[in-house]
Formats: C-alpha cells, structure tokens, sequence
C-alpha cells in the first residue's frame, strides 16, 4: 500500500550524471563544450545575479536552440544521441522503480523531453509522470543566410570570457570583462537573434526550470490531493531553487543531491553521494514515519556507513555553521559522479 505522499525528482544529477544539452552541443557544434559554458554563465548571472525580469533558470536550453538548428539538428538526431549518451547515477534504476510502489512518483526536469523520454523508455517510468521542456525543432525552419549568421555568432561568442566570482551578487562585483560579454550577449540574444525569423523559438519554447517547476510542483499536489507538506522533492542546481525553497517553506521535505550552492541554499537535506540508493531510504523513511522521523534519522545518521567499498554516503542538516563545508563536499561528489565540466555547470 502507498503511503500518503509524494515523491519528485529532478533528472540531471539525482537520476542521470549527464547534462543532455551540454552534450548536445558538445556533439554537434564546434567548441560547444566551451560554448555551452559560456551561455550557462550567462545564464546564471541574469537568473541569480542580473534577476532580469521575464528571465528564469534553465533557460539556457532555449537559447542555445537556434544555434542547433543553424548546424542542422533535428528531433530524430536529438533522440537517438540521447539513447546512446544516457549515463545512469549508480543505483538509479532501482530507485525509481522502487520509489514508485511506495508513492506517486514524478521527475519534474529542464531537460529536452528527447532526452526525458528517452530515460522513461531506458527505465519502464510513465512519461506521463514528468514535466520537460517541450520542443519539435522540425517544426522550426531556418533560412541560409540566418544560419549563416549565427555560425558567425557562435564564433563571436567563443571569444568571450565570462567568470563568476564566488559571492558574487551584484553586476558590479563582475569583471569588467565579463560586464562587456554580458552586454554582448545582451545584443546578440535579445536585439540580433530575437528578431530573426528563427528568433520565435525564444517566445515558444519554455524551459521548465525556477517558477516553472514550482507550477509543476504544485499541479502535481492538485491531481494527487495532496499538501506540500507530503512532498519529498530532490534537486542539485539553480534550476530547483525556487522548488527546493517552495516545498521547504511550506514543511515538505527539500533534499539537495550533490547540488551546487544554488540549490543548498535552499535545501533542509544534503545527500553527499556516488550511488542513489541513499535516495530510496530517505524515501522509505519519509513514508514510514514521516518528516519528523526522517529528521531524526538524518541527525543520528551513523558514521560507519558513510562509506564502504564502492559507496560513498553523507547525509546532513544544512546549517548556517556546516554550509560552506558542506558546499565544498557536495561539490567535490559532483565533479566525481559528473566529470569535472559539468560539475562546474550551474
């Protein structure tokens, strides 16, 4: 019998240890590992740092699509790279076939639905149980001289340098060379790029990361009756800040999974791990005796099984005293399970 609750994840870093649109571009533009980069930094200053108005985490997926499109990307191409690329954090699979006989069970993602839906079919989970960014690149067409043109963007963009200082919170606290490349981007994204014919992908695609999954968070309790209290909801980055920080306001249970400083912020919960199984106790606690319960067993988690052979386990209250150790650890664990590159992502 379920108990009465409900269980949803993020997918990139609780479940999986890819970042799909980074390997997206990786794979199929030049540099687009550096270029990725480049457009996630931006990304999290005008989301974290900027808090530009009509801007949200996670949309970095939408910007980088006309460039996709420019080097000839198609939905069938973004499937099948998404098969094969699939990289499952150890432990994963049970989890989320465990998970979902003890409660509902959703994973609420930035990720392209390709590479969603991929997971689903990997893994036997209901598609219908997820919330991903939706777009059909087919359905776009790009004109020559456009995709001409923003290959000769992408290369402007290459020649940037963008860097993030740790407490950063102001513009001002910015280089003066990452200022002028964030003001480039401005131009290219928001003046150039936007009134292109492929620039209304900008206005029809919505990458489900920050409020969007609050909206999913909540839609998710409205179908199932069910209180924010009698959420576990576990995140790792700036995409599940505004979620991580929903659910712990209003007494659910906000777990960080490897997670950056974004989403410790606002996490109760720190799993320190390179296998998910962890996840799938917090969940079986959590359903046998509640909140309360999973807090006490949290405080008294015992030292001998913090690590073994093959398993590394820490799992801690995030406290004003034990933050900045803990950021150090979580983000240590997350270069270790996810590769240095995209451990750095935000």
């Amino acid at each position: 019998m379920k108990c009465k609750g409900v269980f949803i994840t993020d997918c990139e870093g609780p479940i999986t240890k890819n970042d799909n649109a980074f390997e997206l571009c990786t794979h199929f533009l030049p540099q687009g590992d550096r270029f990725f980069t480049l457009i996630s930094r931006y990304d999290d200053i005008l989301a974290d740092i900027v808090k530009r108005e009509n801007y949200k985490p996670g949309d970095t997926l939408k910007l980088i699509l006309p460039f996709l499109k420019a080097y000839g990307v198609r939905d069938e191409s973004m499937k099948e790279f998404s098969k094969k690329s699939l990289l499952l954090v150890p432990k994963a699979d049970e989890l989320l076939k465990s998970v979902k006989d003890l409660m509902p069970s959703f994973i609420v993602s930035t990720s392209y639905e390709h590479y969603i839906s991929a997971l689903c079919e990997l893994l036997g989970f209901p598609f219908e149980n997820t919330y991903s960014t939706r777009v059909s690149l087919n359905s776009y067409k790009i004109q020559y001289d456009e995709a001409q043109r923003l290959k000769e963007l992408q290369r402007e963009i290459l020649e940037l340098e963008i860097d993030i200082p740790e407490g950063a919170v102001s513009f001002e606290d910015l280089s003066s060379k990452t200022q002028k490349a964030v003001e480039k981007l401005d131009m290219i994204f928001w003046e150039e790029i936007k009134h292109m014919k492929i620039g209304r992908i900008f206005e029809e695609v919505n990458p489900i990361g920050g409020n969007e999954k609050v909206r999913a968070v909540k839609e998710i309790l409205e179908k199932l009756n069910l209180d924010v209290s009698e959420t576990i909801y576990v995140g790792d980055s700036i995409t599940d800040v505004e979620s991580l920080r929903f659910v712990r306001e209003n007494g659910g249970v906000a777990i960080s999974f490897n997670g950056n400083g974004y989403a410790l912020r606002e996490a109760e919960i720190a799993i320190i791990s390179n296998q998910a199984s962890i996840t799938l106790l917090l969940a079986r606690i959590f359903c046998e005796y509640g909140k309360d319960g999973l807090l006490d067993f949290v405080k008294s988690f015992p030292e001998g099984l913090r690590s073994s052979s093959n398993e590394t386990v820490e799992i801690h209250l995030i406290t004003r005293e034990n933050f900045d150790e803990i950021v150090q650890r979580s983000k240590e664990m997350r270069k270790t399970v996810r590769g240095e590159k995209i451990g750095n992502l935000g």
